[in-house]
């Protein structure tokens, strides 16, 4: 446990020191969410609470930018550099490291959701409703999701091929996996495999759960522990040191 607690702290000491990947991590969903606020880009069924729709889609977007992308790409990129190499030497476990790599994600997520439900709340009168325990459910599983993927990658790829998945990925969850566009507007071949993307799940569990009619998604919510899950013990398996 010790270990762990010294490599979680040095983890967030490096992520603090990569301004430039934490400053997009919690910008661009930002912008993004000024900006379909302003052009009312919300399906038909939330035109009343526009809110309710876009704010838990950048929610995940901004999980996603923390723990697919950024933490991917630095895992990598320090895996590559030898970093990781020295560490394996170390009584530090590759379950430990993973753990540790994810403590960091969650303090960067935390500032970034502190942001946009500012910018919710005072810019576009959104008010906090719906049942939030299950909404932090949500969240950290999807953290776990998002984090295990982008840290199989990290361990399993070089750090140029890490870069260029990490950011495919982002893009097809970004744009099939109900992040700003409903998965049951799709059409039907497209639709199916979407369901199954753990994006889908993550967004549409925070609109149920945030939404002023809150409702409880159990079906999504054991989508994401189930990727989670296999996420995790892939990742583990597979980091390799070098």
């Amino acid at each position: 446990m010790e270990r762990l607690r010294a490599q979680a702290r040095m983890e967030i000491m490096l992520t603090l020191r990569a301004g430039e990947g934490v400053l997009i991590s919690i910008v661009v969903p930002a912008v993004l969410l000024v900006f379909f606020a302003s052009i009312g880009l919300a399906p038909s069924g939330y035109k009343k609470h526009p809110m309710e729709f876009i704010l838990p889609g950048m929610v995940a977007l901004a999980v996603m930018s923390v723990g697919l992308v950024s933490l991917s790409i630095r895992t990598a990129y320090e895996r590559s550099y030898g970093v990781l190499k020295r560490l394996g030497s170390t009584p530090l476990t590759r379950l430990e490291l993973l753990a540790a790599k994810i403590v960091s994600v969650i303090l960067v997520e935390l500032v970034g959701i502190a942001i946009l439900v500012a910018i919710a709340a005072f810019g576009y009168g959104w008010r906090p409703t719906g049942a939030f325990g299950l909404a932090i459910l949500a969240l950290v599983l999807g953290t776990i999701v998002f984090s295990a993927i982008g840290l199989l990658l990290a361990g399993a790829l070089r750090a140029e091929t890490t870069l260029a998945a990490a950011n495919g990925l982002y893009l097809l969850f970004l744009l099939l996996g109900g992040i700003v566009y409903p998965v049951d507007q799709l059409p039907g071949p497209v639709a199916v495999p979407a369901r199954a993307l753990p994006s889908s799940a993550f967004s549409d569990a925070l609109r149920a759960t945030l939404a002023h009619n809150a409702a409880y998604p159990w079906t999504n919510l054991i989508v994401l522990a189930l990727w989670g899950i296999a996420a995790m013990i892939v990742a583990s398996r597979t980091f390799q040191w070098e």
